[in-house]
């Protein structure tokens, strides 16, 4: 059962994000505060919160920001992280993680934020909002930190399936390059295809026949294409799109969370070593806090599901105040941009080139 309470009102508001609140290991009471957060950093928008209503009315009524930006929708099921996404496809109906999304479908809000299941909400995002034409497979993007000059660089996928045929890295492709020119500002993005080696001979021949197509369409749809990369170019300033499956991304992306995670454990501990250590981490203290700031994973949280009928963010399942609030900044400033709608117009008009292409090469074959 679904119901719904409206914790004042705010005409003013021109952006609404769908929160499903009841998804993240930190508990409700963070998501409130991330939405807090994000509120009092931009008086522009508002939430319809699911979840369980007792428990959510009185968290939202002590945010006295949150005041008239909120509506609330009960929702008595919950997704659990541990749950099997084709059991959420058959009995998901009635949980928060639901609802969220069907604010969306419906277009009630712009963009759907969860901390949930990455699993379970890419299974009932399909089936609630379906696949744009010409996607055969959604692909989750992320910005991942670089040398670049804007700071980021776009991976995907990183994990909504694990599998990928060259056509599928093909439409990956112009996910990316769409993503990077609307969330990064760059108008022309490079693309580079993830591989074992940066050699023409390496890899399987999924990727080698990715790489042919890839090249082939990149002057057709305005991107610059740089060929095979490896590993360690995702953080570098050769390429500002990494193209992957699933599999190799989600890995990819779960090292370089680990990896950042064990330097900063052994630094703490290293300061923390002897006196003078002590001393020196007090001098060190400011430069290793803009270190901090530039490659906090925090302030970049959200994984977005590209190729949707609708906009969806996916929040680190661990995320705190301050990363949902930089996952519902995300959902605001692609809201603003209409970011759905131009994406699934470049992966049309890049069909359609490469229809028109072959077209063209066929009839010259036939001598018309």
């Amino acid at each position: 059962m679904q119901t719904s309470v409206t914790v004042g009102s705010d005409s003013a508001s021109k952006t609404v994000i769908s929160i499903d609140a009841m998804g993240g290991d930190l508990g409700v009471a963070v998501v409130v505060d991330g939405m807090a957060k994000a509120a009092g950093e931009n008086a522009g928008i508002s939430f319809v919160v699911h979840g369980d209503q007792p428990t959510l009315e009185p968290l939202i009524k002590r945010k006295q920001v949150l005041e008239g930006r909120v509506s609330i929708r009960h929702a008595e099921g919950v997704v659990d992280m541990h749950d099997r996404p084709s059991h959420v496809m058959r009995n998901g109906k009635g949980t928060s993680m639901w609802s969220a999304l069907e604010s969306v479908r419906t277009k009630e809000a712009s963009v759907a934020v969860s901390c949930g299941n990455t699993g379970a909400l890419m299974a009932l995002s399909m089936i609630r909002l379906r696949k744009a034409p010409g996607v055969k497979r959604p692909a989750i993007a992320i910005l991942w930190p670089s040398l670049n000059p804007q700071n980021f660089n776009v991976m995907l996928d990183v994990g909504a399936d694990i599998r990928a045929d060259a056509q599928d890295l093909k439409v990956f492709a112009l996910m990316g390059a769409s993503y990077a020119r609307n969330g990064l500002g760059l108008e022309r993005p490079r693309i580079g295809l993830l591989n074992v080696g940066t050699e023409e001979h390496k890899g399987r021949p999924e990727l080698h026949e990715a790489n042919d197509i890839i090249e082939e369409d990149a002057a057709l749809n305005g991107f610059e294409y740089v060929g095979f990369v490896e590993g360690g170019d995702i953080h570098s300033d050769k390429v500002d799109v990494i193209v992957t499956d699933g599999f190799t991304g989600n890995i990819a992306l779960k090292t370089g969370e680990g990896t950042a995670g064990l330097i900063s454990l052994r630094m703490r501990e290293s300061f923390k070593n002897s006196v003078l250590s002590r001393l020196s981490a007090v001098f060190a203290y400011p430069s290793l806090r803009r270190l901090q700031d530039r490659i906090d994973p925090r302030r970049v949280n959200g994984g977005v599901f590209l190729g949707l009928n609708g906009t969806v963010i996916k929040s680190h399942g661990a995320a705190d105040a301050t990363s949902v609030a930089a996952a519902i900044r995300l959902a605001q400033q692609l809201a603003q941009l209409r970011f759905t709608e131009k994406l699934a117009a470049r992966v049309a008009s890049g069909m359609q080139n490469r229809q028109d292409e072959d077209d063209s090469k066929g009839s010259s074959a036939d001598g018309s």
